[in-house]
């Protein structure tokens, strides 16, 4: 009773101490965290729900969050709002990848020891940023090739494709070569160079991924919980969607922030002929969760 008790006590404190900044999004000078009232109601809404089903596997957790947020709005550039980069936690607006990383990070923070709002902006911060350390815009990972080989280094996910995958192909420079399309490069022409020196660095890596139409041969070595990025043909870009993989009625499913639905949504279609011959996607790349 006394445990339960300081828990919803800690809530309410967490809760009415977001009222007190304005209703629309705010910082914190002290963590410099960029967030709503609403932000914080939703993740205590979570932790109610999640937070004594820490002894499960991260693998199980992940997609259990995901269908927390099923007809959640699809909202785009969530984290271009501010002129300066800041921590941004959003769990009303998602995209798909901000959708992948606060599922993980949300997912962390429940197996951690700290379970609390803090300890989650400190996992995205982790997630998100190179070397898990946010500074200016380049420092945030912006290729997703990038941050699965980034999150492996940190120990954050392992990248299974590796034993059976092929060599993925394509060399990424859309950024650098398309600033006006990025707010922070349009206005900071100082950063176009920093982000092409990046995609040199991004390019002399290794890569692995499965071509769509092997996609079924290989569905026995993929897992519940996997975040996949959909790679693509087109010019100098690697992944161009990103989701989660959920089981049902015995096949894998793509949990995701759909662009074209404008919501969380479970794919009708197992992953295996989610892809269509027809479309600029050509397979999936896979960052496995380290279990914690």
């Amino acid at each position: 009773m006394k445990k339960q008790f300081l828990f919803l006590f800690s809530i309410f404190f967490l809760i009415q101490a977001c009222a007190q900044n304005q209703k629309n999004e705010t910082s914190s000078p002290t963590t410099e965290i960029s967030y709503t009232e609403k932000d914080a109601e939703i993740f205590a809404d979570i932790l109610s729900k999640y937070k004594d089903e820490s002894d499960k596997p991260i693998a199980t957790l992940i997609p259990e969050l995901g269908k927390y947020f099923l007809g959640q709005e699809y909202v785009a550039h969530t984290l271009e709002v501010n002129d300066e980069e800041k921590l941004i936690v959003n769990l009303r607006e998602l995209d798909c990848t901000t959708y992948a990383e606060n599922l993980l990070a949300l997912a962390r923070t429940i197996k951690s020891e700290n379970q609390s709002f803090e300890q989650f902006a400190k996992e995205i911060e982790k997630i998100r940023y190179r070397d898990g350390k946010r500074d200016e815009y380049p420092s945030r990972l912006h290729y997703f090739s990038d941050w699965i080989y980034n999150n492996k280094e940190n120990d954050l996910v392992t990248t299974p494709a590796d034993s059976f995958g092929n060599p993925f192909p394509n060399k990424v420079s859309f950024m650098s070569n398309n600033p006006d399309s990025y707010k922070h490069l349009k206005n900071n022409p100082d950063y176009v160079s920093v982000i092409e020196q990046q995609e040199k660095e991004i390019n002399e890596k290794s890569y692995f991924f499965i071509p769509k139409e092997n996609i079924a041969e290989y569905e026995h070595l993929l897992k519940e919980g996997d975040i996949i990025g959909l790679t693509t043909s087109i010019n100098g870009l690697d992944v161009a969607h990103v989701g989660v993989l959920v089981e049902q009625d015995g096949k894998l499913h793509l949990l995701h922030a759909s662009q074209s639905k404008l919501k969380v949504e479970i794919s009708d279609e197992p992953i295996s002929s989610f892809l269509k011959p027809e479309s600029k996607n050509t397979g999936i790349m896979i960052a496995r969760p380290v279990e914690i």
